[in-house]
């Protein structure tokens, strides 16, 4: 299975006198949800010890990371970020293995 994430669509926008502009970016997270579904459904994730949480895109990771203020090099601020998130039960069709980590 191939995983995409190139489903990104960007826009920029111009005020009237040209001087300010915004970009808008759009992600298309359906390949991830589809690509959880399908790892879960089929049982896969887990191995031995180890357990698939989830599929997160990256995009979503690093707006989680800008709201708390994290550094993106702060690697045991964004294992906890990730994991308050995914046991939130609000990213839960993200999750590919149900358990609590």
């Amino acid at each position: 299975m191939e995983y995409e994430m190139k489903r990104m669509k960007e826009n920029v926008h111009f005020d009237s006198d040209g001087e300010k502009f915004t970009i808008e970016r759009k992600y298309d997270v359906n390949p991830a949800l589809e690509e959880s579904r399908i790892l879960r459904d089929s049982g896969a994730g887990v191995t031995g010890e180890n357990r698939l949480v989830g599929r997160i895109p990256m995009f979503m990771i690093t707006e989680w990371m800008k709201e708390a203020g994290v550094n993106a090099d702060d690697n045991e601020a964004r294992k906890e970020i990730i994991r308050k998130k995914m046991l939130s039960g609000e990213f839960d069709k993200f999750r590919v293995w149900k358990g609590t980590f």
